[in-house]
């Protein structure tokens, strides 16, 4: 059974949840269509009878003799209900299926039947009339264009015994909420830090070293190793073998990105749910899961590359993710990501949070007020490169009040201001719609320039 919502861009991926079970409901009823029409029956069959119509009660006897064989053969034990993770099909580890999010919502029960209602976020979806053969498995996929915590589904079942004359106490219902990790989206070139660091990397810096391109060529010193000296200019400049030249070559480092998320604002594209009395479309995906999917595309794009990457969110105060490398740091910054949420009224900053030095520094951000724009271009005094991405979505504008579309103007205009103040500042700024990687991969060509421009030799 399917629930109807906007499929996502790409398959999203999952954290499943504890397994939630309903209480068994053991006592089984005769259904009221069955009382009523067995009343009729009666009825009509005692009343031929003291009217001496056999004809009239036989028209009673048969439905009601019917009714009575049902209600004798009605099951008797409960029926159980609970939902576990979708561990077959397409999606045997449990990390992400093609169609949206997936649970299986299992039955154990006498041979009987039950009608499960599915609804999810308390819109309605499917009500399907099953037969349970002792244990029934039926899958669950709800399509969702939002990352984090959530709802997959909320189940209510209740059996029904043969014929329909029966029917079992309704079970409580059971939910299966799911953490959904953001997706990523396939990046181009990404701009660099001014400084790169470490020893081993996959960018060539301007320090001397080994794995680089060619620095220079000098004479032979001590410790200078003797597979680095270059017989063809040593024979050119030194035919008598006096003196030896070797090749010296930049050394290799690694980029260190810091992305930081603006969880203090989670906006949808329609204005009128921003003041939280609406809650935004299901199938609308807000700010904060567009910055999801930025961090998480960008930490992918890095982290393949080879560089370090860290987490930290403007909103919260909390021990953000260090700096770091591989597969595990993917994982856990999507984690982090996924819980990533505004809590309450964040608390005014004195100062930016901290960031290694020499960091590139890329901020996910509404920027709908000054204090994101303030930390950035705080960053940006101190020597870090700063981008700052803007995530809010397009705005939808029908249907507003006059009042409603004047405010959005203004908004719209202070936001273009600030956002002009950050780019006299010398923060680069990118939008994260249409084409991004088009975006950062102009700003990567626009800094290029000698290899570790910036690093002190």
């Amino acid at each position: 059974m399917s629930l109807p919502e906007a499929p996502p861009a790409r398959p999203p991926t999952w954290v499943d949840d504890a397994v939630v079970e309903a209480a068994p409901a053991g006592r089984w009823t005769p259904a009221l269509s069955v009382t009523c029409a067995s009343a009729a029956c009666l009825v009509l069959l005692v009343a031929g009878v003291l009217a001496a119509r056999p004809d009239v009660a036989v028209l009673g006897a048969a439905p009601l003799v019917l009714a009575v064989r049902a209600l004798a053969r009605r099951p008797a034990g409960a029926l159980r209900a609970w939902f576990e993770p979708d561990v077959t099909g397409d999606d045997p580890d449990g990390t992400g299926a093609p169609g949206g999010v997936r649970a299986r919502l299992g039955l154990e029960g006498p041979g009987s039947w039950a009608r499960v209602v599915v609804r999810r976020q308390d819109r309605p979806g499917a009500d399907v009339l099953v037969r349970v053969r002792h244990e029934r498995s039926l899958p669950v996929v709800a399509r969702t264009v939002r990352t984090g915590p959530q709802e997959v589904a909320t189940a209510d079942v209740q059996g029904v015994g043969p014929d329909g004359a029966s029917v079992a106490e309704p079970t409580p219902s059971v939910t299966r909420r799911t953490t959904v990790l953001p997706s990523t989206t396939p990046l181009l070139d990404l701009p660099l830090p001014v400084r790169l660091r470490g020893l081993t990397g996959p960018h060539e810096s301007r320090r001397p070293g080994e794995g680089g391109g060619l620095r220079d060529v000098h004479p032979w010193a001590p410790g200078d190793r003797l597979r680095r000296i270059d017989w063809r200019v040593t024979a050119r400049r030194s035919p008598d073998l006096r003196e030896l030249y070797v090749r010296r070559e930049h050394a290799q480092a690694e980029a260190v990105v810091v992305l930081v998320v603006d969880s203090r604002d989670d906006v949808g594209p329609d204005p009128r749910t921003w003041r939280g009395a609406l809650a935004p479309r299901p199938q609308d995906a807000t700010s904060l899961d567009r910055a999801r999917q930025a961090a998480a595309s960008l930490a992918r794009a890095y982290l393949d590359g080879g560089d370090r990457v860290g987490l930290d969110d403007l909103g919260v105060r909390r021990r953000p993710v260090p700096p770091g490398g591989g597969r595990r740091q993917l994982d856990r910054i999507r984690h982090a990501l996924a819980l990533t949420a505004p809590e309450g009224e964040p608390a005014a900053r004195l100062r930016p949070p901290r960031v290694p030095s020499g960091a590139l520094v890329v901020m996910f951000s509404t920027f709908l007020d000054d204090e994101s724009a303030r930390v950035a271009a705080r960053w940006r005094n101190a020597g870090h490169r700063v981008v700052a991405v803007d995530v809010l979505p397009a705005l939808r504008t029908s249907g507003l009040y006059d009042r409603e579309r004047l405010a959005v103007r203004l908004m719209t205009l202070t936001r273009e201001d600030r956002m002009a103040e950050l780019a006299d500042q010398d923060v680069e700024v990118v939008t994260w719609r249409g084409q991004p990687a088009v975006a950062l991969r102009v700003l990567a060509r626009r800094a290029q320039r000698r290899p570790g421009a910036g690093v002190p030799r």
